[in-house]
């Protein structure tokens, strides 16, 4: 069993920056493909972005490339995001997922869950 734990939201004027962290514990959490999903007030879950186990491999919806940067420290256990440029329509909760196969987790499923992490970008 993996648990992952977020941190690192908050309230940020919209231009600024973000970095939000995914702790993991429990299992080595190495061999996992790891990701970032949000849900916005009124809206779906989406996916945001995913990185694979050896970090070589990242993805991202086309609503935050080239702002938004994936990464992991494997001796760590952790997963980053950092979000530049942000803009009012990236308030969400932000989620840590965990998946064998990157593939699945770009899909949006995921094994593993963490409990989320509150943006909200001001205008």
């Amino acid at each position: 069993q993996v648990q992952l734990v977020e941190s690192g939201g908050g309230l940020v004027q919209a231009g600024g920056s973000l970095r939000l962290s995914c702790a993991a514990s429990g299992r080595s959490d190495s061999s996992l493909a790891k990701g970032w999903f949000r849900q916005g007030p009124g809206k779906e879950r989406e996916f945001v972005a995913a990185i694979n186990w050896s970090g070589t491999s990242t993805y991202y919806a086309d609503s935050v490339k080239g702002r938004f940067t994936i990464s992991r420290d494997n001796a760590k256990n952790t997963v980053y995001l950092q979000m530049n440029s942000l803009k009012p329509e990236d308030t969400a909760v932000y989620y840590c997922a965990a998946h064998v196969q990157t593939r699945t987790l770009v899909s949006g499923t995921g094994d593993y869950w963490g409990q989320g992490t509150q943006v909200t970008v001001s205008s």
